[in-house]
C-alpha cells in the first residue's frame, strides 16, 4: 500500500517497487525490498530507521545517484531507469539538490561560487532575484566573498543549502544534514530547512536518526529491512523515539529467536 500525505497534484518524487540488491560473499544484500512511496510537493519528510535498514539505500535511489536493482523512481514526470548517465547526471545538476553531513564544498571558492557551481555546471543562467531571496534566507549576505575554511559549521551548512535551493529544484535530498553540527546549530539548520518548505513550498526528503530532527518534519518513514514498517503524519520527538524504541526491541526478540 501507497500512503500519500500533502498536496495532491504531481507528486515531486515517487517510487513503485523499488528493490536494490547488492552482491556479496554468501548471501546478496537485500538493501531495499519493493518500497512504494509518493513524496508531495512542498511537503518535508523524514526517512528514519536502525542502521542497515535500508534508508541511505533509498535516498541514493532516490535521487538518482544509484541504480535500483527493480522498481522505479520518478522524480517529477520523469522515470530515472530510461535516462542514460549523461542525462541522469544533467536531471540531478538541474532538478535535485543535495544536502549531506559532511558539507562538501570547495575550499577553492567563494561562498558564492560554491552557491552558484550547479548553475555553471549545466551552463544555466542565474535567477538573480532568486539567488538573492535563497542568500537572504540562509543569511550569508555579508559572506559571499569568504572561503569555507572561514565559515562556522553551521554556516557551511547554509552555504550547502543555499546551493541547494540555486537551481530552484524539484526536491532537495538531506543525509543526516545535521549530523556534525552542535544541538543549537542543529536547531538553526533544521528551521531553516522547515521555512524553505512553508514559504518557498520546496521538497525536501531528510534521512535522519534524530527523533529531535525529524519532529521538523510533516510526516515520518520509518524503515526496517528495507521495507517500510511505518508511515505517519507528524507524531511529535517522543512518539518518534518511542517508535524506534520498539522497533529496536522487535528486532533484538527476532534476532534472539533466530539464534
Amino acid at each position: 500500500m501507497t500512503v500519500h500525505y500533502g498536496h495532491h497534484d504531481e507528486p515531486a518524487v515517487r517510487l513503485q517497487g523499488l528493490t536494490r540488491v547488492y552482491p556479496a560473499d554468501g548471501a546478496p544484500v537485500r538493501a531495499l525490498a519493493g518500497v512504494d512511496a509518493v513524496f508531495h510537493r512542498g511537503t518535508f519528510t523524514a526517512v528514519m530507521g536502525p542502521s542497515g535498514s535500508g534508508k541511505s539505500t533509498l535516498l541514493q535511489a532516490a535521487a538518482g545517484l544509484d541504480r535500483p536493482t527493480a522498481g522505479c523512481v520518478w522524480i517529477g514526470g520523469t522515470e530515472l531507469s530510461r535516462l542514460s548517465e549523461t542525462k541522469l547526471t544533467e536531471l540531478r545538476r538541474g532538478r535535485v539538490g543535495f544536502v549531506f553531513q559532511a558539507f562538501n564544498l570547495i575550499g577553492a571558492l567563494t561562498v558564492e561560487e560554491n552557491i552558484l557551481l550547479p548553475l555553471r555546471l549545466t551552463g544555466a543562467r542565474p535567477d538573480r532575484a532568486w539567488l538573492d531571496r535563497v542568500i537572504d534566507r540562509v543569511g550569508l549576505g555579508d559572506r559571499l566573498r569568504h572561503r569555507p575554511s572561514a565559515l562556522s559549521g553551521g554556516q557551511q551548512q547554509r552555504v550547502a543549502i543555499a546551493r541547494a535551493l540555486a537551481s530552484r529544484p524539484e526536491v532537495i535530498f538531506c543525509d543526516e544534514p545535521t549530523g556534525a553540527l552542535d544541538s543549537t546549530t542543529a536547531t538553526e539548520v533544521l528551521g531553516l530547512l522547515r521555512g524553505v518548505v512553508d514559504e518557498h513550498r520546496q521538497t525536501v526528503v531528510m534521512v535522519t536518526h534524530d527523533p529531535v530532527a525529524a519532529s521538523y518534519a510533516d510526516r515520518v518513514i520509518v524503515l526496517a529491512d528495507g521495507r517500510i514498517v511505518r508511515d505517519m503524519p507528524q507524531p511529535g520527538a517522543d512518539a518518534i523515539a518511542e517508535h524506534l524504541a520498539a522497533l529496536g526491541r522487535r528486532t533484538l526478540r527476532t534476532e534472539g529467536v533466530a539464534r
